[in-house]
């Protein structure tokens, strides 16, 4: 069984061959329709210039009758300077006058059937009759009366009408030849210009998926392989960014570990440490409550851990089913300034709570306490011996949150970022027990988009931060 090799053509030769081709056919096409319509135009002429004589001799013949042989005479020598030659016939078809010596006349059936019923006869070229090598010839009727009496034949030789049309064809394919070399040559440039435009894609193609997301190529929206540029750039940008977000996750992510396996260690090292002291005896009765205590505070830092990174997941994975309800605020504020009293409290750090009894928010309670704890927590993990407001009011159907404190402030540069998850503004400040882990502000704004709100935040470094959130006091739909 033979096997056939699949054969491979180069695009630049495709783009050639497909606009030689059109143009070649067209060409054709058009040479052949000029050359038939030129004939045409040359012997239609013709014969309408042997119809106008042999109408002007009959006119003349039927005015003066009598004068008729020199009539012939005259137009015989008008005519001999044109080469054309006529002759006269009668009923029967017989010649009784010719100017020039004139053929005897040759119709078939057809032809004489039309000439008797007064109808004119115009052959463009004939080949057999009239001992010529080739004529135009018309033939018109006499006619008196209705009845047909004879009638008049003109010939003109169409050797010379043959030449004038092989010039008009000569210079016809002198123009197609140079019409075709300058088709050639820019058909030729414009494959080139494609092949090299695909050949830059393609290079670039290859530089992308060796790994290099910096490549751009020339682009615009002049046609297809311009807009196929613009979407290739396009495309590289977004690689581009989605292999720094890449990069940058997996430095969060590397530093999130060192600081989860640090932050793991030291309680793990104390529950290790205690429960190993109180097996052996070896902690005094006095101070065995005390190591107690400790082991629970490090085993609920460790819950807390693992618990906000499942937090955090089960949000991004849409597993959280939002309960919402019309909350007072000034009631749920109230309930965020007492429960983080202990905290304010070995801050040094006054928490005041500023709403009518009328500001209303349309959430899920537990989750809308969620997310002002955490936000609580961190302008407290950023304040010492300062002020921090909890304010809520109502603008239209909107609820607007704001919780403002005098702390630390944050960088403009560092603002973005604080919404990332495992991004801490202060790496340093892991003994902090409160969003150590840099977890509560990705799971805060990953709740109040759920809840389609928006936050802002507003801060300078050493003037405090100022945190807006932007939720609907009402139900929708």
């Amino acid at each position: 069984m033979s096997r056939f090799k699949q054969i491979k053509i180069k695009y630049i030769f495709q783009q050639f061959i497909s606009h030689i081709s059109i143009i070649v056919v067209a060409f054709l096409i058009l040479s052949l329709l000029f050359a038939y319509y030129v004939s045409n135009l040359v012997y239609e002429s013709k014969a309408d210039e042997l119809i106008a004589y042999g109408e002007a001799i009959s006119e003349d013949i039927d005015r003066n009758p009598i004068a008729s042989e020199q009539i012939i005479n005259q137009y015989s020598n008008v005519l001999r300077s044109r080469n054309i030659s006529f002759s006269l016939f009668d009923q029967k078809g017989y010649l009784y006058a010719v100017g020039k010596k004139g053929p005897a006349i040759e119709l078939k059936p057809s032809e004489w059937e039309k000439i008797t019923q007064g109808k004119t006869i115009i052959v463009q070229s004939d080949y057999k009759r009239f001992n010529q090598d080739g004529v135009t010839f018309v033939v018109l009727p006499f006619m008196d009366r209705g009845a047909f009496f004879g009638g008049i034949l003109l010939t003109s030789p169409i050797s010379g009408l043959s030449s004038m049309i092989r010039e008009v064809n000569q210079f016809l394919i002198y123009t197609i030849l140079i019409a075709l070399a300058v088709s050639f040559l820019l058909s030729w440039l414009l494959s080139k210009i494609h092949v090299n435009r695909i050949k830059r894609l393609r290079e670039a193609t290859s530089l992308v998926s060796a790994g290099d997301y910096h490549v751009h190529v020339p682009s615009s929206n002049f046609d297809e392989i311009g807009e196929l540029a613009n979407d290739f750039n396009h495309m590289v940008k977004k690689l581009n960014y989605s292999m720094e977000e890449i990069e940058n996750l997996e430095s969060r992510r590397r530093q999130f570990m060192a600081d989860v396996s640090h932050e793991m260690r030291t309680p793990l090292t104390t529950i290790s440490g205690v429960i190993e002291g109180l097996r052996n005896d070896m902690i005094p009765e006095e101070d065995k409550e005390r190591g107690i205590n400790l082991v629970s505070q490090e085993a609920k830092r460790l819950i807390r851990l693992v618990n906000e990174n499942l937090d955090y997941e089960k949000i991004r994975s849409n597993q959280i089913q939002l309960h919402r309800e019309e909350i007072q605020l000034l009631e749920l504020l109230e309930i965020i300034q007492e429960q983080l009293s202990v905290q304010t409290e070995e801050k040094n750090v006054k928490i005041i709570v500023e709403a009518d009894e009328n500001v209303m928010v349309y959430a899920d309670y537990d989750r809308l306490v969620q997310i002002l704890i955490n936000i609580t927590k961190n302008s407290i993990q950023f304040t010492t011996d300062g002020t921090i407001w909890l304010r809520g009011k109502m603008e239209q159907d909107l609820t607007i949150i704001e919780v403002e404190d005098t702390g630390i402030g944050i960088d403009p540069e560092e603002v973005q970022n604080i919404w990332r998850r495992f991004y801490k503004a202060e790496i340093s400040r892991t003994s902090n027990p409160y969003g150590e882990f840099g977890l509560g502000l990705s799971i805060v704004k990953q709740l109040i988009m759920l809840h389609n709100g928006e936050i802002d935040v507003l801060s300078e470094k050493g003037k405090g931060s100022k945190f807006i959130i932007r939720m609907t006091n009402q139900a929708v739909g």
